[in-house]
């Protein structure tokens, strides 16, 4: 071989690995970057899984869980969301007490959209003159605008409704019109059991493993957040509430 022929070939191979090391080094730096991304969004909070249960149990007294946020629709100028300890139990509550009637106090777990899923929890009304009691969010895009279905122990039913554009509207029920939901027996001060599955435009509501009734509706089709919900001065305390999906 001729000295130009292996000056050019030493030349081509040394380009060649400088370009393939670039490219290693820029391939490593960006797993890093992703690996970095993923473990923050790890730590800020946890990724859903096909079955999640937020216990509530080894959050801080005092504060509301990490990767939740709180909202408020309608008057009235805060919401008071608190992780509490209830009988030697971490649970979370609704607190605030100084709130106007068409008031509802919602907190939202961020990490995650959903469409179709299975939510349960358990659910005590400790007290409230206005309201007491609650229950789910779903398909939440912001304060003004999801569903919710709450159950009520001063009233002692359970209705569904649209949040849309601010204002709330209770759905009429499958085979039974506009009922205004249905009456349950009494609630009291303990706790309840509360479900709801929600595959595609049908909702399923479930009362201490009784169903109660099923509403139909296309107002929210895309998937969005999932939380919990009080009204006006209701004072509530939520626990083990579980999130399945729903293929």
């Amino acid at each position: 071989m001729k000295k130009g022929e292996i000056i050019m070939k030493t030349l081509v191979l040394s380009i060649l690995s400088i370009v393939l090391l670039a490219n290693c080094n820029f391939t490593n730096t960006k797993t890093l970057e992703e690996n970095e991304k993923v473990r923050k969004t790890t730590d800020a909070a946890p990724l859903l899984l096909a079955d999640t249960i937020f216990s509530f149990k080894n959050n801080e007294i005092g504060k509301i869980p990490n990767g939740w946020s709180q909202h408020f629709t309608g008057k009235g100028k805060k919401t008071e969301w608190k992780i509490i300890d209830d009988s030697g139990n971490n649970v979370l509550a609704q607190l605030s007490e100084d709130n106007p009637n068409y008031h509802f106090n919602e907190i939202v777990f961020d990490a995650f959209k959903i469409k179709n899923v299975e939510l349960r929890v358990k659910i005590k009304g400790v007290k409230g003159n206005m309201d007491q009691g609650g229950g789910f969010i779903w398909r939440f895009i912001d304060a003004d605008n999801y569903y919710v279905v709450r159950a009520n122990p001063l009233e002692n039913n359970v209705v569904l409704y649209k949040v849309e554009n601010g204002k709330r509207t209770d759905l009429p029920l499958i085979d039974k019109g506009k009922t205004y939901g249905v009456d349950v027996e009494p609630l009291g001060n303990s706790w309840n059991d509360f479900k709801l599955t929600v595959v595609d435009n049908l909702f399923t509501i479930y009362l201490n493993n009784t169903q109660l009734f099923q509403v139909e509706d296309k107002t929210f089709t895309k998937a969005g957040k999932i939380g919990l919900w009080t009204k006006a001065d209701a004072l509530t305390y939520f626990d083990d509430f579980q999130v399945i999906s729903i293929k």
